[in-house]
């Protein structure tokens, strides 16, 4: 029986979604953009990386074409291989909104058709009685930052008041989400999570999608570091994904990264849990060598987006992309006849765009495997083609969203 192994480059687009301007992001289009800075040497950095944007691997089994086709232009700088040796295309989101929960269950072939609740840009981000009723719920002093912010600023920003105070920094983004900073031994990451777990449950009569557990360490400003135990709180997909029906079926779900985050844990048979895309990789592969027949490896490499991406950090996510790029060898040295890659994204997040947030973007397709040849796909509908794929593929019953490329 195949397996099939899914991954996602967090955050990275591909430019061109038709709807890009109802979200304020049209000509948003992160690889085009980091691609062109590094053509034009902004994407240089000492001792981290120098030049064009430098993806072989990618670049042969398809990336270029998928993007001329998305975006209506090639990368600038990255030479174009004469054969390309993968099916290859790209997919429109349907859900409203450009949030990491929306993209993957889409992807898992359950789009979001309703509107997620978002909290206000000006003034105070939360309302009194939520604030309220969280403080005396988790038996905090009250709270810091109450406002849209990056991650790191605000760190930065209140750091050192929240390990004097006890009150946790609380902030949100353009995404429907509820973010929670606090240090990891100073305020202590159970009680974190306890306080998390509060707000979830406070937080589902506002529609909010996500809490995410922001822990960090060091004393000061200059050492404050955010650590590799972050956690998102998500509510339930709206319906039954591909991860539900595989695992229903007697399948294996091996969830990399935060997938199992992501889906609440629904649909997931294994958890692993890595800090960093490299670990991730290194996990990803030993996940896919403990895949048994009809299993699927569903990782999500996040570095792109959380470290990268939100902190408009051109050449780290150039960096990030090449060395990645540079780790597919070892991807095609584990697969088996029969088996399934497909490389993909959630949403973009644009570092060269205006603020700190995601942006609407078509995502890229790639799908390889032993004897599965090269095709352009063009632009897929929705993003929920690639759960229904991986459906036929693995040889249980389609759902009712998307449709099968192979």
């Amino acid at each position: 029986m195949p397996r099939a192994f899914l991954f996602v480059l967090d955050s990275f687009g591909v430019g061109g979604a038709p709807d890009a301007a109802d979200y304020g992001d049209e000509g948003a289009d992160t690889l085009g953009h980091i691609a062109e800075f590094c053509a034009a040497g902004a994407g240089d950095r000492d001792g981290l990386r120098s030049g064009p944007l430098n993806l072989p691997n990618l670049s042969a089994l398809g990336l270029l074409h998928l993007v001329k086709k998305a975006s209506g232009r090639f990368p600038l700088g990255m030479p174009v291989p004469e054969k390309v040796y993968a099916i290859h295309g790209s997919a429109n989101e349907v859900s409203r909104g450009k949030d990491t929960p929306s993209g993957h269950w889409e992807i898992a072939a359950a789009p979001v058709s309703f509107d997620w609740g978002y909290f206000p840009t000006e003034g105070d981000a939360f309302p009194p009685e939520l604030v309220e009723a969280l403080c005396r719920a988790a038996d905090v002093p009250g709270i810091l930052g109450n406002c849209h912010a990056s991650g790191t600023d605000i760190i930065a920003r209140y750091g050192e008041e929240h390990i004097r105070t006890g009150k946790p920094i609380c902030y949100t983004s353009s995404d429907s989400v509820f973010q929670v900073a606090a240090h990891e031994t100073h305020f202590g990451l159970d009680r974190l999570m306890t306080f998390c777990t509060i707000a979830r449950a406070l937080l589902d009569r506002y529609n909010i999608g996500r809490v995410i557990a922001r822990p960090f360490v060091g004393e000061k400003p200059s050492s404050f570091e955010r650590t590799g135990n972050r956690r998102d709180f998500s509510v339930p997909p709206p319906e039954a994904t591909l991860l539900d029906r595989l695992v229903e079926d007697g399948r294996k779900v091996h969830a990399v990264g935060k997938i199992g985050d992501i889906f609440a844990h629904k649909g997931v048979s294994r958890v692993i849990k890595a800090n960093g895309n490299m670990a991730l990789m290194d996990a990803t592969l030993e996940a896919m060598d403990a895949a048994g027949d009809g299993d699927l490896v569903f990782t999500n490499f996040v570095d792109f987006d959380m470290v990268y991406g939100h902190r408009r950090d051109v050449p780290g996510y150039a960096a990030a992309l090449e060395a990645f790029d540079a780790r597919l060898a070892e991807v095609g040295g584990k697969l088996k006849p029969g088996d399934l890659v497909i490389l993909t994204a959630d949403h973009g997040c644009d570092p060269t765009w205006r603020g700190t947030d995601h942006t609407r973007e078509r995502v890229p397709i790639i799908a390889y495997g032993p004897g599965l040849g090269s095709r352009d796909i063009g632009i897929r509908a929705s993003y929920a083609d690639i759960g229904e794929t991986i459906a036929r593929h693995l040889r249980i019953a389609p759902g009712k969203h998307g449709r099968s490329f192979l």
